[in-house]
């Protein structure tokens, strides 16, 4: 496989993401390439130090601008023609002759998104593209889309991105039947806002799927779905939130036993790095964005190398599953119920 990373974006750019590359390198299968895209002098430097320097498992796209974490997505996408982010999406573009199977970016997320967008287009039939993360919990993980690509989507979208979330379910989390439920406020019929009311409704029309209804937020972890659909702002809300409580959480429960007993604290250590470790979301690598003609994985802004390196591990595991080829088949075996394109409704 050929898996391009952008070198530039992240908090902990170039050094984190280049190390993470390098660690990377005794996962990689015969005849495996890692395009490195940024900016050359410095990525041949850090290949020359860690002994890669001629390592025909690099290859280097040289780029000359970066589009900041801060920066206006889709302007600056337009502007920086020649950003590293800008150049890794056209690579994993179908229409390149060097095109890459999967890229990877831990840079700007509104930016990757429109990036990927412009360049590698979307798969038939996909209304919007979203981020589906697999959130780890006691009963297996949960697969949450969209988890911030789409903030203001319509209905037909979060309708869409539950076919795709159920996808991700069923052919990497290997559950036959994926339980879908649909964030909101309550599970009454009458709550929530218009979009949610009207997704709902897409939702409870469809008998192909396996829709549970509507589930709250602490319902994330308590076993009863597989997938849960919500707009990008909430979905991301949702996924800093839990990534933040389960590190609280778990050093609080280190911080109470040691203070009772630092016999048992070195007694359950090992169970307590086991539990940060499920836990870590730099060890899950990053999350695909579905519905793009493409493997794009997207990666935590503040990944580490650690997180580069699950990430393409991650790539190297859908591309392989063929996750798009599965999400095109179910899109096309489903309708899309009637009215689901029908513009919000807003109350006076």
């Amino acid at each position: 496989m050929r898996l391009a990373v952008d070198v530039m974006g992240g908090d902990h750019a170039p050094d984190a993401i280049l190390k993470g590359c390098i660690q990377a390198v005794d996962e990689l299968a015969p005849g495996d390439v890692l395009v490195l895209v940024g900016d050359e002098p410095t990525c041949r430097d850090w290949l020359g130090e860690a002994g890669f320097g001629n390592d025909k498992r690099f290859e280097i796209v040289h780029t000359t601008e970066v589009i900041g974490m801060d920066e206006s997505a889709v302007a600056a996408v337009r502007a920086k023609k020649d950003s590293s982010l800008n150049r890794m999406a056209a690579l994993g573009s179908q229409r390149e002759a060097n095109r890459c199977d999967a890229v990877v970016s831990a840079g700007n997320t509104g930016a990757c998104v429109a990036s990927a967008m412009q360049f590698m287009r979307r798969l038939p039939g996909v209304h919007r593209p979203g981020i589906a993360v697999p959130i780890p919990t006691f009963y297996g993980s949960v697969v949450l889309a969209d988890a911030g690509a789409n903030p203001e989507p319509r209905p037909n979208h979060l309708w869409q991105y539950a076919l795709m979330a159920e996808t991700v379910a069923k052919v990497v989390n290997k559950v036959q039947s994926p339980r879908i439920g649909l964030i909101n406020i309550g599970s009454e019929e009458g709550k929530g806002t218009d979009l949610i009311r009207e997704t709902h409704t897409l939702l409870k029309s469809t008998p192909q799927i396996n829709y549970i209804g509507y589930v709250e937020g602490r319902d994330l972890f308590s076993g009863i779905c597989d997938v849960v659909v919500t707009d990008g702002l909430v979905g991301n809300t949702l996924l800093k939130m839990a990534e933040g409580m389960a590190s609280q959480l778990i050093k609080g429960i280190c911080s109470e036993v040691m203070n009772a007993d630092p016999d048992l604290m070195l007694k359950l250590e090992p169970i307590f790095k086991e539990m940060f470790r499920k836990n870590d979301y730099h060890e899950h690598g990053g999350a695909p964005l579905l519905g793009v003609n493409g493997m794009c994985l997207i990666a935590h802004g503040s990944s580490e190398a650690k997180s580069i390196r699950a990430a393409l591990r991650q790539c190297r595991k859908y591309v392989s599953l063929q996750l798009n080829d599965a999400i095109v088949k179910r899109i096309a075996e489903v309708p899309e119920p009637r009215g689901s394109q029908a513009p919000l409704t807003v109350e006076a």
